[in-house]
Protein backbone atom coordinates (compact mmCIF):
# COMPACT_ATOMS: atom_id res chain seq x y z
CA UNK A 1 0.00 0.00 0.00
CA UNK A 2 2.73 2.36 1.07
CA UNK A 3 4.44 1.45 -1.88
CA UNK A 4 1.32 1.94 -4.42
CA UNK A 5 1.32 5.39 -2.25
CA UNK A 6 4.96 6.68 -2.96
CA UNK A 7 4.37 6.02 -6.96
CA UNK A 8 1.25 7.96 -6.87
CA UNK A 9 2.83 10.97 -5.49
CA UNK A 10 5.57 10.93 -7.67
CA UNK A 11 3.16 10.40 -10.39
CA UNK A 12 1.33 13.90 -9.45
CA UNK A 13 4.66 15.56 -8.98
CA UNK A 14 6.13 14.64 -12.02
CA UNK A 15 2.55 15.72 -13.68
CA UNK A 16 2.92 19.17 -11.70
CA UNK A 17 6.15 19.41 -13.27
CA UNK A 18 5.39 19.11 -16.45
CA UNK A 19 2.04 21.44 -16.55
CA UNK A 20 4.30 23.91 -14.66
CA UNK A 21 6.85 23.82 -18.31
CA UNK A 22 4.18 24.76 -20.09
CA UNK A 23 3.83 27.78 -22.11
CA UNK A 24 1.24 29.85 -21.05
CA UNK A 25 -0.76 33.04 -22.35
CA UNK A 26 -0.57 35.76 -19.54
CA UNK A 27 -2.58 38.36 -21.63
CA UNK A 28 -3.88 38.58 -24.75
CA UNK A 29 -4.41 42.36 -26.55
CA UNK A 30 -6.02 43.46 -29.55
CA UNK A 31 -4.74 46.14 -31.92
CA UNK A 32 -6.04 48.15 -34.33
CA UNK A 33 -9.83 47.60 -33.35
CA UNK A 34 -11.31 51.42 -33.69
CA UNK A 35 -15.19 50.50 -33.96
CA UNK A 36 -14.94 46.95 -33.27
CA UNK A 37 -15.35 46.54 -29.71
CA UNK A 38 -12.18 44.64 -27.96
CA UNK A 39 -13.97 42.82 -25.58
CA UNK A 40 -16.09 41.05 -28.21
CA UNK A 41 -13.28 40.32 -29.80
CA UNK A 42 -11.79 38.53 -27.01
CA UNK A 43 -14.93 36.31 -26.48
CA UNK A 44 -14.92 35.24 -29.91
CA UNK A 45 -11.13 34.29 -29.96
CA UNK A 46 -10.50 30.78 -28.52
CA UNK A 47 -6.84 32.31 -27.19
CA UNK A 48 -7.69 32.81 -23.55
CA UNK A 49 -5.64 34.54 -21.11
CA UNK A 50 -4.05 31.87 -18.55
CA UNK A 51 -4.37 29.04 -20.85
CA UNK A 52 -1.96 27.02 -22.57
CA UNK A 53 -0.54 28.32 -25.48
CA UNK A 54 -1.39 27.06 -28.91
CA UNK A 55 -0.59 27.53 -32.15
CA UNK A 56 -3.02 25.71 -33.72
CA UNK A 57 -5.95 27.94 -32.05
CA UNK A 58 -3.97 31.02 -33.22
CA UNK A 59 -4.26 30.14 -36.38
CA UNK A 60 -7.55 29.15 -36.46
CA UNK A 61 -8.26 32.64 -34.61
CA UNK A 62 -6.26 34.58 -37.60
CA UNK A 63 -8.94 32.61 -39.95
CA UNK A 64 -11.91 33.49 -38.15
CA UNK A 65 -10.92 37.08 -37.81
CA UNK A 66 -10.41 37.64 -41.48
CA UNK A 67 -13.53 36.32 -42.38
CA UNK A 68 -15.23 39.11 -39.95
CA UNK A 69 -17.08 41.72 -42.18
CA UNK A 70 -15.15 44.52 -40.11
CA UNK A 71 -11.48 42.64 -40.46
CA UNK A 72 -9.68 43.49 -43.90
CA UNK A 73 -6.54 41.66 -42.69
CA UNK A 74 -5.24 40.65 -39.10
CA UNK A 75 -1.83 39.14 -37.82
CA UNK A 76 -0.45 38.21 -34.47
CA UNK A 77 2.54 38.50 -32.41
CA UNK A 78 3.58 36.02 -29.58
CA UNK A 79 5.96 37.92 -26.97
CA UNK A 80 8.03 36.44 -24.41
CA UNK A 81 7.45 37.47 -20.96
CA UNK A 82 8.94 35.30 -18.56
CA UNK A 83 9.71 32.21 -17.36
CA UNK A 84 7.11 29.84 -19.49
CA UNK A 85 4.84 33.27 -19.86
CA UNK A 86 3.85 34.84 -23.03
CA UNK A 87 2.08 37.61 -24.10
CA UNK A 88 -0.27 37.42 -27.34
CA UNK A 89 -1.31 40.56 -29.82
CA UNK A 90 -3.58 40.32 -32.34
CA UNK A 91 -3.12 43.05 -35.04
CA UNK A 92 -5.94 44.09 -36.51
CA UNK A 93 -6.92 46.08 -40.24
CA UNK A 94 -10.08 47.54 -39.92
CA UNK A 95 -13.43 47.71 -42.84
CA UNK A 96 -15.43 50.96 -43.36
CA UNK A 97 -18.44 48.70 -42.80
CA UNK A 98 -21.13 51.03 -43.16
CA UNK A 99 -21.87 51.14 -47.28
CA UNK A 100 -24.73 52.37 -48.77
CA UNK A 101 -26.25 50.54 -51.62
CA UNK A 102 -26.79 51.70 -55.47
CA UNK A 103 -27.69 50.05 -58.40
CA UNK A 104 -29.35 51.05 -62.03
CA UNK A 105 -31.10 48.93 -64.91
CA UNK A 106 -33.10 48.20 -67.33
CA UNK A 107 -35.80 45.88 -67.06
CA UNK A 108 -37.15 43.63 -69.73
CA UNK A 109 -39.92 46.15 -71.42
CA UNK A 110 -37.42 48.75 -71.14
CA UNK A 111 -37.99 50.49 -67.78
CA UNK A 112 -35.61 52.52 -65.57
CA UNK A 113 -35.18 50.70 -62.57
CA UNK A 114 -33.01 51.81 -59.39
CA UNK A 115 -31.41 50.05 -56.24
CA UNK A 116 -30.59 51.87 -53.04
CA UNK A 117 -29.84 50.77 -49.52
CA UNK A 118 -28.05 50.97 -46.61
CA UNK A 119 -26.52 48.46 -44.36
CA UNK A 120 -24.20 48.99 -41.35
CA UNK A 121 -22.05 44.98 -41.07
CA UNK A 122 -20.63 45.85 -37.47
CA UNK A 123 -23.22 47.67 -36.10
CA UNK A 124 -22.45 48.34 -32.53
CA UNK A 125 -19.01 46.76 -32.92
CA UNK A 126 -20.42 43.74 -32.45
CA UNK A 127 -20.38 41.90 -35.92
CA UNK A 128 -23.84 42.73 -36.26
CA UNK A 129 -25.30 43.52 -39.55
CA UNK A 130 -28.55 45.70 -40.17
CA UNK A 131 -29.89 47.59 -42.73
CA UNK A 132 -32.26 47.66 -45.45
CA UNK A 133 -33.27 49.14 -49.03
CA UNK A 134 -35.82 50.46 -51.26
CA UNK A 135 -36.14 49.31 -54.99
CA UNK A 136 -38.69 50.77 -57.84
CA UNK A 137 -38.77 49.25 -61.16
CA UNK A 138 -41.56 50.20 -62.05
CA UNK A 139 -43.47 48.77 -59.17
CA UNK A 140 -41.88 49.64 -55.36
CA UNK A 141 -40.23 47.01 -52.98
CA UNK A 142 -38.25 47.20 -49.70
CA UNK A 143 -36.56 45.07 -47.51
CA UNK A 144 -34.91 45.38 -43.90
CA UNK A 145 -32.69 42.66 -42.46
CA UNK A 146 -30.87 42.15 -39.03
CA UNK A 147 -28.33 39.33 -38.86
CA UNK A 148 -25.73 39.11 -35.59
CA UNK A 149 -23.74 35.81 -35.51
CA UNK A 150 -22.35 36.12 -32.19
CA UNK A 151 -25.52 37.15 -30.08
CA UNK A 152 -26.30 35.12 -27.52
CA UNK A 153 -22.52 33.54 -27.27
CA UNK A 154 -19.77 32.88 -29.27
CA UNK A 155 -21.54 30.32 -31.33
CA UNK A 156 -25.26 30.96 -31.46
CA UNK A 157 -26.94 34.18 -33.13
CA UNK A 158 -30.19 34.89 -34.63
CA UNK A 159 -31.06 36.65 -38.30
CA UNK A 160 -34.82 38.06 -38.85
CA UNK A 161 -35.46 39.22 -42.24
CA UNK A 162 -38.22 41.11 -43.31
CA UNK A 163 -39.64 41.71 -47.49
CA UNK A 164 -42.13 42.51 -49.74
CA UNK A 165 -40.84 42.22 -53.36
CA UNK A 166 -42.51 43.56 -56.75
CA UNK A 167 -41.25 42.34 -60.01
CA UNK A 168 -42.41 41.88 -63.67
CA UNK A 169 -41.27 37.86 -64.35
CA UNK A 170 -41.76 35.53 -67.17
CA UNK A 171 -43.79 32.44 -66.57
CA UNK A 172 -43.22 29.78 -69.11
CA UNK A 173 -45.60 27.20 -70.40
CA UNK A 174 -46.52 25.42 -73.95
CA UNK A 175 -43.24 26.57 -75.59
CA UNK A 176 -44.53 30.39 -74.74
CA UNK A 177 -44.57 32.73 -72.10
CA UNK A 178 -46.60 35.52 -69.85
CA UNK A 179 -45.42 38.52 -67.61
CA UNK A 180 -46.71 38.58 -64.56
CA UNK A 181 -46.22 40.84 -61.90
CA UNK A 182 -44.99 38.81 -58.95
CA UNK A 183 -45.39 39.85 -54.95
CA UNK A 184 -43.32 38.15 -51.88
CA UNK A 185 -44.47 39.87 -48.46
CA UNK A 186 -42.11 37.80 -46.19
CA UNK A 187 -40.95 37.40 -42.63
CA UNK A 188 -38.17 35.29 -41.60
CA UNK A 189 -37.00 34.26 -38.06
CA UNK A 190 -33.28 32.12 -38.66
CA UNK A 191 -31.15 30.51 -35.51
CA UNK A 192 -27.53 30.83 -36.21
CA UNK A 193 -25.40 28.12 -34.88
CA UNK A 194 -21.36 27.79 -35.55
CA UNK A 195 -20.38 24.08 -34.18
CA UNK A 196 -16.16 25.26 -34.68
CA UNK A 197 -14.42 27.15 -37.46
CA UNK A 198 -15.64 25.09 -40.46
CA UNK A 199 -19.13 23.98 -39.94
CA UNK A 200 -22.29 26.00 -39.12
CA UNK A 201 -26.01 25.96 -39.83
CA UNK A 202 -28.62 28.47 -40.12
CA UNK A 203 -32.36 27.18 -39.52
CA UNK A 204 -36.00 28.34 -39.00
CA UNK A 205 -38.90 29.93 -40.62
CA UNK A 206 -40.43 31.82 -43.64
CA UNK A 207 -43.98 32.67 -43.75
CA UNK A 208 -44.77 34.66 -47.00
CA UNK A 209 -47.84 35.12 -49.55
CA UNK A 210 -46.98 35.41 -53.32
CA UNK A 211 -49.60 36.90 -55.12
CA UNK A 212 -49.24 36.74 -59.07
CA UNK A 213 -50.98 39.26 -61.57
CA UNK A 214 -51.13 38.74 -65.17
CA UNK A 215 -49.81 41.96 -67.50
CA UNK A 216 -49.10 40.91 -71.23
CA UNK A 217 -48.31 38.11 -73.31
CA UNK A 218 -49.96 34.31 -74.28
CA UNK A 219 -52.90 33.02 -71.96
CA UNK A 220 -54.09 29.58 -71.16
CA UNK A 221 -57.50 27.81 -69.62
CA UNK A 222 -55.09 26.58 -67.51
CA UNK A 223 -53.08 29.04 -66.60
CA UNK A 224 -54.16 31.03 -63.85
CA UNK A 225 -54.39 35.29 -64.89
CA UNK A 226 -54.44 35.97 -60.66
CA UNK A 227 -52.92 33.70 -58.04
CA UNK A 228 -53.04 33.99 -54.47
CA UNK A 229 -50.26 31.96 -52.48
CA UNK A 230 -49.97 31.18 -48.47
CA UNK A 231 -47.16 29.26 -47.41
CA UNK A 232 -45.00 28.77 -44.97
CA UNK A 233 -41.33 27.44 -45.22
CA UNK A 234 -38.87 25.82 -43.13
CA UNK A 235 -35.38 26.52 -44.09
CA UNK A 236 -31.85 24.64 -43.43
CA UNK A 237 -28.27 26.20 -44.64
CA UNK A 238 -25.38 24.16 -44.19
CA UNK A 239 -21.86 25.31 -44.13
CA UNK A 240 -18.15 23.75 -44.55
CA UNK A 241 -15.92 26.64 -45.04
CA UNK A 242 -11.85 26.01 -45.37
CA UNK A 243 -11.28 29.41 -46.81
CA UNK A 244 -8.30 32.09 -46.08
CA UNK A 245 -8.76 35.40 -47.14
CA UNK A 246 -5.92 38.17 -48.35
CA UNK A 247 -7.70 40.94 -48.95
CA UNK A 248 -9.04 40.30 -52.32
CA UNK A 249 -7.41 36.80 -52.53
CA UNK A 250 -8.88 33.67 -51.76
CA UNK A 251 -7.83 30.35 -51.25
CA UNK A 252 -9.19 27.15 -49.71
CA UNK A 253 -13.08 25.23 -50.25
CA UNK A 254 -16.68 26.00 -49.14
CA UNK A 255 -19.88 23.88 -49.53
CA UNK A 256 -23.27 25.25 -48.85
CA UNK A 257 -25.88 23.13 -48.42
CA UNK A 258 -29.71 24.71 -48.91
CA UNK A 259 -32.74 22.95 -48.12
CA UNK A 260 -36.18 24.59 -47.85
CA UNK A 261 -39.62 22.61 -47.25
CA UNK A 262 -42.59 24.41 -48.32
CA UNK A 263 -46.35 24.55 -47.02
CA UNK A 264 -48.88 25.60 -49.22
CA UNK A 265 -51.94 24.33 -50.05
CA UNK A 266 -54.39 25.40 -53.32
CA UNK A 267 -54.89 23.76 -57.42
CA UNK A 268 -51.69 25.30 -58.86
CA UNK A 269 -48.91 24.20 -55.91
CA UNK A 270 -48.49 21.39 -53.65
CA UNK A 271 -45.96 20.85 -50.57
CA UNK A 272 -42.70 20.76 -51.85
CA UNK A 273 -38.92 20.79 -51.26
CA UNK A 274 -36.24 21.93 -53.06
CA UNK A 275 -32.31 21.91 -52.39
CA UNK A 276 -29.28 22.93 -54.18
CA UNK A 277 -25.51 22.90 -53.18
CA UNK A 278 -22.90 25.45 -53.75
CA UNK A 279 -18.88 23.93 -54.16
CA UNK A 280 -16.67 26.81 -54.27
CA UNK A 281 -12.91 26.08 -54.63
CA UNK A 282 -10.52 28.74 -54.67
CA UNK A 283 -7.15 28.76 -55.37
CA UNK A 284 -4.17 31.23 -55.55
CA UNK A 285 -1.72 31.24 -58.45
CA UNK A 286 1.44 33.05 -58.32
CA UNK A 287 1.36 36.68 -56.27
CA UNK A 288 -1.59 38.31 -58.47
CA UNK A 289 -3.58 35.24 -59.73
CA UNK A 290 -6.88 33.43 -58.05
CA UNK A 291 -8.37 30.62 -60.09
CA UNK A 292 -12.18 30.91 -58.71
CA UNK A 293 -15.17 28.10 -59.20
CA UNK A 294 -18.32 27.40 -58.23
CA UNK A 295 -20.36 24.08 -59.00
CA UNK A 296 -24.19 24.33 -58.32
CA UNK A 297 -26.74 21.05 -58.31
CA UNK A 298 -30.35 21.61 -57.30
CA UNK A 299 -33.11 19.63 -57.26
CA UNK A 300 -36.98 20.33 -56.73
CA UNK A 301 -39.76 18.44 -56.54
CA UNK A 302 -40.67 17.67 -60.25
CA UNK A 303 -44.48 19.32 -60.58
CA UNK A 304 -45.21 20.46 -64.38
CA UNK A 305 -46.02 24.00 -63.42
CA UNK A 306 -44.98 27.25 -64.92
CA UNK A 307 -44.22 28.58 -61.04
CA UNK A 308 -41.20 26.60 -61.15
CA UNK A 309 -38.31 27.92 -58.74
CA UNK A 310 -35.21 27.31 -60.32
CA UNK A 311 -34.09 30.32 -63.00
CA UNK A 312 -31.75 30.81 -65.73
CA UNK A 313 -30.57 34.34 -65.67
CA UNK A 314 -27.62 37.20 -65.68
CA UNK A 315 -27.20 38.00 -62.53
CA UNK A 316 -27.66 34.58 -61.07
CA UNK A 317 -25.65 31.80 -62.82
CA UNK A 318 -24.82 32.40 -66.68
CA UNK A 319 -23.68 35.72 -67.36
CA UNK A 320 -24.60 36.92 -71.08
CA UNK A 321 -27.74 34.66 -71.41
CA UNK A 322 -30.64 37.25 -70.16
CA UNK A 323 -32.45 38.38 -67.61
CA UNK A 324 -35.14 35.33 -66.20
CA UNK A 325 -35.19 33.26 -69.55
CA UNK A 326 -36.20 29.85 -68.61
CA UNK A 327 -36.92 28.16 -64.95
CA UNK A 328 -36.87 24.40 -64.59
CA UNK A 329 -37.33 21.92 -61.57
CA UNK A 330 -33.56 21.53 -61.61
CA UNK A 331 -30.11 23.16 -62.39
CA UNK A 332 -26.64 21.71 -62.62
CA UNK A 333 -23.98 24.88 -63.31
CA UNK A 334 -20.56 25.57 -62.85
CA UNK A 335 -19.10 28.79 -63.15
CA UNK A 336 -14.81 29.44 -63.32
CA UNK A 337 -12.88 32.44 -63.80
CA UNK A 338 -9.32 33.46 -63.25
CA UNK A 339 -8.72 36.76 -61.63
CA UNK A 340 -5.72 38.27 -62.10
CA UNK A 341 -4.74 41.76 -59.94
CA UNK A 342 -3.50 44.43 -62.29
CA UNK A 343 -3.29 46.98 -59.84
CA UNK A 344 -2.37 47.05 -56.47
CA UNK A 345 -2.20 49.82 -53.68
CA UNK A 346 -2.93 50.97 -50.15
CA UNK A 347 -6.91 51.41 -50.77
CA UNK A 348 -7.31 49.98 -54.03
CA UNK A 349 -7.29 46.92 -56.65
CA UNK A 350 -8.23 46.01 -59.89
CA UNK A 351 -8.69 43.10 -61.22
CA UNK A 352 -8.87 41.65 -65.11
CA UNK A 353 -11.14 38.14 -65.21
CA UNK A 354 -11.65 35.46 -68.30
CA UNK A 355 -14.37 33.26 -67.64
CA UNK A 356 -16.52 30.12 -68.50
CA UNK A 357 -20.23 29.80 -67.57
CA UNK A 358 -21.77 26.32 -68.38
CA UNK A 359 -25.29 25.29 -66.86
CA UNK A 360 -28.13 22.96 -67.82
CA UNK A 361 -31.76 22.75 -66.32
CA UNK A 362 -34.23 19.92 -65.98
CA UNK A 363 -38.18 21.00 -67.39
CA UNK A 364 -40.95 21.27 -65.14
CA UNK A 365 -42.38 17.76 -64.50
CA UNK A 366 -39.20 16.39 -67.14
CA UNK A 367 -36.08 13.94 -66.31
CA UNK A 368 -33.20 13.91 -64.87
CA UNK A 369 -31.61 13.19 -68.57
CA UNK A 370 -32.67 16.93 -69.26
CA UNK A 371 -29.61 17.88 -67.57
CA UNK A 372 -27.67 15.83 -70.90
CA UNK A 373 -29.81 17.46 -73.74
CA UNK A 374 -28.68 19.55 -76.20
CA UNK A 375 -31.46 22.07 -76.34
CA UNK A 376 -31.16 22.23 -72.61
CA UNK A 377 -27.22 23.33 -72.56
CA UNK A 378 -25.77 27.18 -72.54
CA UNK A 379 -22.11 27.82 -72.63
CA UNK A 380 -21.01 31.26 -72.21
CA UNK A 381 -17.35 32.76 -71.88
CA UNK A 382 -16.02 36.20 -71.29
CA UNK A 383 -14.29 38.80 -69.82
CA UNK A 384 -14.36 41.81 -67.16
CA UNK A 385 -13.27 44.00 -64.67
CA UNK A 386 -13.09 44.10 -60.75
CA UNK A 387 -12.31 47.31 -58.93
CA UNK A 388 -11.60 46.66 -55.12
CA UNK A 389 -11.69 48.91 -51.98
CA UNK A 390 -9.04 47.14 -49.65
CA UNK A 391 -10.61 49.11 -46.82
CA UNK A 392 -14.40 48.91 -47.41
CA UNK A 393 -16.24 45.60 -47.08
CA UNK A 394 -17.73 43.56 -49.54
CA UNK A 395 -16.69 47.17 -52.05
CA UNK A 396 -16.37 45.63 -55.56
CA UNK A 397 -17.58 47.03 -58.22
CA UNK A 398 -17.86 44.62 -61.08
CA UNK A 399 -18.43 44.62 -64.91
CA UNK A 400 -18.51 41.35 -66.46
CA UNK A 401 -19.16 40.67 -71.15
CA UNK A 402 -20.29 37.68 -72.18
CA UNK A 403 -21.17 35.83 -75.12
CA UNK A 404 -22.81 33.29 -76.31
CA UNK A 405 -20.40 29.50 -77.11
CA UNK A 406 -23.22 27.21 -77.70
CA UNK A 407 -26.80 28.02 -76.40
CA UNK A 408 -29.49 25.49 -77.27
CA UNK A 409 -32.28 27.06 -76.48
CA UNK A 410 -31.71 31.10 -76.35
CA UNK A 411 -31.45 33.85 -79.59
CA UNK A 412 -29.20 35.81 -77.11
CA UNK A 413 -25.78 36.96 -78.31
CA UNK A 414 -24.80 37.98 -75.15
CA UNK A 415 -24.34 41.00 -72.78
CA UNK A 416 -23.14 43.25 -70.47
CA UNK A 417 -23.28 42.10 -66.51
CA UNK A 418 -22.86 44.71 -63.61
CA UNK A 419 -23.00 44.38 -60.11
CA UNK A 420 -21.43 44.64 -56.58
CA UNK A 421 -19.35 41.95 -54.82
CA UNK A 422 -17.61 39.06 -57.11
CA UNK A 423 -19.88 37.08 -58.97
CA UNK A 424 -19.37 33.98 -56.98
Amino acid sequence: MRKNFFFLTLFLLFAGFLHSQENQVIQVKIKGAEKLKSSFVNKILTTKKHQKLDSIKLENDLIFLKRLPAISNAFYEVHFVEKNNYEVLFFLEENFTIIPEVNFWTTTNKQFAFKIGLYDYNLFGRNITFGGFYQNNGFNSYGVNFRAPNLFAKKWGLAVNHQNWKSEEPLFFNNTSANYLYNNISFEVLALHQFNLKNSIDFGVNIFSEDYTYLSGATDSSVPQKLNLNKALFKLVYTYDTLNYFYQYVNGFKSILYAQYVLTENDFQNEFLIAWNDFLYFKRVGNKGNWANRLRFGLSTNENSPFAPFALDNNVNIRGVGFLVDRGTGVATLNSEFRYTIYDKNWLAIQTNIFTDIGSWRDPGGELNDFLKNEKLRIYSGFGLRFISKKVYNATFRIDYGFKVYDGKSNSKGGLVFGIGQYF
